[in-house]
């Protein structure tokens, strides 16, 4: 019964389609000046529409930014909420394709992103108390080798590397950005960059000692 009433409206919505296409067309040769009129007022207002969602969009994640600048509140974040906010200035800071991986299945990746002229990005985000360890690096470049071969690597963390794991990030065939607690403070209030032309933020030898 409740499958005959589905098809029966499924029908009627077709039919009414069907109907309202027809009178678009009969209009459209009557009164050509009109619908071209209508058209274009369509066209600027969704134009208009799209250009208001985007600003309201760029609104709340400068709002969304500028309260989650303090490393206070980072420290309180979970792991995907880290993710939310490294993905989300990231988007501020001029990538393009932004996507989140974070969970179960992200081949050791949490985000990827396309930074114009300068390839994709593949980023490992590590909301740690303690200093980030050989291992995780190792972990990250494996993926980075793998299945994610031919990505600039970036690892932000909240804490810190222990100095072998900075260490390993540095002798990589392609060292890894990396973007420790200091780094990311400046990160989040936009005095620094990711993107090459700006700033890279990878360590030199010395500072890895």
């Amino acid at each position: 019964m409740a499958r005959g009433s589905r098809a029966r409206k499924r029908q009627r919505v077709a039919a009414a389609v069907c109907v309202a296409g027809v009178a678009v067309v009969w209009f459209a040769a009557e009164h050509p000046g009109w619908a071209l009129g209508i058209t274009c007022l369509l066209v600027v207002l969704l134009a208009g529409g799209l250009v208001l969602r985007q600003r309201m969009i760029r609104a709340e994640r400068q709002r969304f930014l500028a309260a989650n600048v303090e490393l206070e509140k980072v420290d309180r974040m979970s792991g995907p909420e880290f993710e939310h906010l490294v993905a989300e200035r990231m988007i501020a800071d001029g990538f393009r394709q932004v996507r989140q991986r974070g969970g179960a299945g992200d081949r050791g990746v949490d985000i990827t992103a396309l930074a114009p002229g300068h390839g994709r990005y593949a980023i490992q985000c590590k909301r740690y108390g303690k200093p980030v360890g050989a291992r995780d690096v190792r972990d990250f470049l494996g993926a980075l080798a793998n299945t994610f071969a031919g990505h600039t690597g970036v690892l932000v963390t909240s804490a810190g590397l222990t100095k072998q794991a900075r260490l390993e990030a540095l002798g990589a065939r392609e060292p890894l950005i990396l973007v420790e607690r200091d780094r990311l403070a400046d990160w989040l209030l936009g005095t620094v960059s990711l993107l090459p032309a700006r700033s890279a933020g990878m360590l030199t030898e010395e500072e890895a000692t």
